[in-house]
């Protein structure tokens, strides 16, 4: 490899970095959009719990729907109290596809209701994480903070989603 071919491809990795970099500083999120969103997700990770433990007779989904409850619960009074200082509003329902998702799970039962229950339960926390992730770049120290310390609870719920999910796939 000649040293023009050599210079070439190393110019072309440091500008995919500095575009790479780019791409994530602008895909930050402000203070009061993820406190919005955030703590509205985490109203939608405890009512949606909250039916699990209802409408499953599965032992592994109970088990897991009790865990989301107090978690998320835990996540949101110390949101609250983060936003209050700063005041800022947190949300007191979850968003508007949330409740449409959560009403399409009030319409099923049984085996139904768990593989549903599962696979939302993944694509929530895969979405929650992306939240948490851009919020742990913040300027916001405070915020960016606690999303960092939260991001493994949520990693480790995500793991978790997906094992119940495979396990309760039926098709």
């Amino acid at each position: 490899m000649n040293i023009k071919n050599i210079f070439s491809r190393t110019t072309l990795i440091f500008i995919f970095g500095a575009a790479s970099s780019l791409a994530f500083a602008v895909d930050k999120i402000d203070a009061e959009d993820f406190v919005e969103e955030a703590s509205a997700k985490s109203i939608a990770e405890v009512e949606n719990a909250k039916l699990a433990l209802q409408k499953s007779t599965s032992l592994d989904i109970q088990n897991f729907a009790q865990q989301m409850i107090t978690d998320h619960s835990a996540v949101n009074i110390q949101l609250t109290s983060i936003a209050g200082q700063k005041k800022l509003d947190v949300s007191d329902e979850a968003a508007l596809t949330t409740k449409a998702k959560k009403f399409m799970l009030e319409q099923r039962d049984g085996d139904s209701f768990d593989e549903a229950y599962t696979e939302n339960q993944v694509e929530a926390h895969e979405d929650s994480i992306e939240l948490f992730q851009r919020a742990a770049m913040s300027d916001d120290v405070e915020l960016a903070k606690f999303a960092k310390q939260t991001l493994p609870k949520l990693q480790h719920h995500l793991t978790m989603a997906k094992e119940l999910a495979a396990a309760h796939d039926k098709d």
